[in-house]
């Protein structure tokens, strides 16, 4: 239950939702850029001049070049051509490796960034930034990376792979959790998690039954737009640690690794976050919050152990020495031993469970 005593700031940032494209020149000459990089990943090459061809001269080029976890060099290595093409404005189109690249970039240069989302990850509606350099992923908020404009349109999202809808979608799902038990939450927060969580979970499994289901597209990147703003209003937490860990060392892919990790830390940090299960209970199913979400999961096509996407099991100690060796904040307590079981758990691909937590068990035994 929350005091009559909180603070809530909005995000200063224009959201245009199912106009396609045809705003995108007026927002362009609206922000004052006269040279627009249009940045993607390489699959999304195609997309990208389509957007570079809406906005005629105003496009400076293409740079298809985003990957995973935004390697340092690679930042390095595009801001040279950014200078020689004397852009001043990013337009970053796909999901979280071109938003993240065009972030990267805005942080160097203060320049202003349109994003145009093909994902359900989120990351447009934040002002977090993350830089991967020697297997080590930094992050940081700033508000020159947050996009200025973002431009929602669910028919770009009909190409999109049923494993990266599911993956990223639950990747989504994770800012709404963390922002149910961050330091800085408020009412406006938790609703939005909420309904965000809630719109996701009902989308994803219509998709996964249908591609062409325009509707649920709507639904799900509405619920996205939702949950990156909650992570963009707070704190983030375990999760995120643990998947920046996961994926700036191990080099896992990001939505995957979110998508897996993301009821076990439910479940860890269930007894010290009853806000966060009394809104989630009832969202993606019957039963526990942790447990519905593992359900879920289950009958969709995801990878559902990190062993499946390339994490071995002797690496777990490594993660556990990153994960408490520089920790985020968290409402529980993070011992190594907790995370090394709850680790083993997600490697395996086992149910979550918090009783076989040991500082639960304690806790447990405490107030009996």
């Amino acid at each position: 239950m929350f005091s009559d005593c909180f603070s809530y700031t909005g995000q200063p940032m224009r959201v245009i939702f199912g106009q396609g494209l045809a705003p995108l020149a007026e927002e362009v000459r609206a922000l004052g850029i006269s040279r627009a990089l249009v940045i993607c990943s390489p699959d999304r090459r195609q997309l990208a001049q389509t957007v570079a061809d809406t906005i005629g001269t105003a496009a400076a080029g293409v740079l298809a070049e985003a990957v995973m976890h935004v390697p340092a060099d690679l930042v390095d290595r595009c801001e040279q051509q950014c200078r020689n093409l004397t852009c001043d404005g990013y337009i970053a189109v796909g999901g979280g490796s071109a938003i993240g690249l065009a972030k990267a970039l805005a942080l160097r240069s203060g320049a202003p960034i349109i994003a145009v989302p093909t994902t359900y990850a989120g990351s447009e509606m934040s002002s977090v930034w993350g830089i991967t350099e020697n297997r080590v992923k930094r992050t940081g908020r700033d508000r020159v990376v947050l996009p200025r404009t973002v431009i929602y349109d669910p028919n770009l999202t009909t190409d999109l792979p049923v494993n990266i809808s599911v993956t990223s979608g639950m990747n989504a799902i994770s800012h709404a959790m963390e922002g149910l038990y961050a330091p800085d939450r408020s009412p406006i927060v938790s609703l939005m998690a909420r309904e965000g969580a809630r719109a996701l979970a009902a989308a994803l499994p219509l998709l996964v039954n249908d591609l062409t289901d325009h509707g649920a597209r709507s639904e799900a990147l509405y619920g996205a737009w939702l949950c990156g703003a909650v992570l963009g209003a707070t704190t983030m937490s375990l999760h995120h640690k643990l998947c920046h860990v996961l994926g700036g060392t191990f080099n896992l892919p990001h939505a995957h690794t979110h998508a897996i990790v993301l009821p076990h830390v439910l479940a860890f940090n269930a007894p010290f976050a009853p806000d966060m299960v009394s809104a989630l209970t009832g969202v993606f199913g019957d039963g526990d919050p942790w447990t519905a979400l593992w359900q879920l999961q289950q009958s969709l096509p995801m990878p559902l152990a990190l062993a499946d996407v390339g994490l071995r099991e002797s690496d777990i100690p490594e993660v556990v020495h990153q994960a408490t060796a520089n920790p985020y904040h968290n409402p529980r307590p993070i011992t190594g031993d907790d995370l090394h079981t709850l680790l083993v758990r997600a490697w395996a691909g086992h149910q979550p469970d918090p009783s076989t937590i040991h500082s639960y068990r304690v806790l447990s035994e405490e107030s009996s």
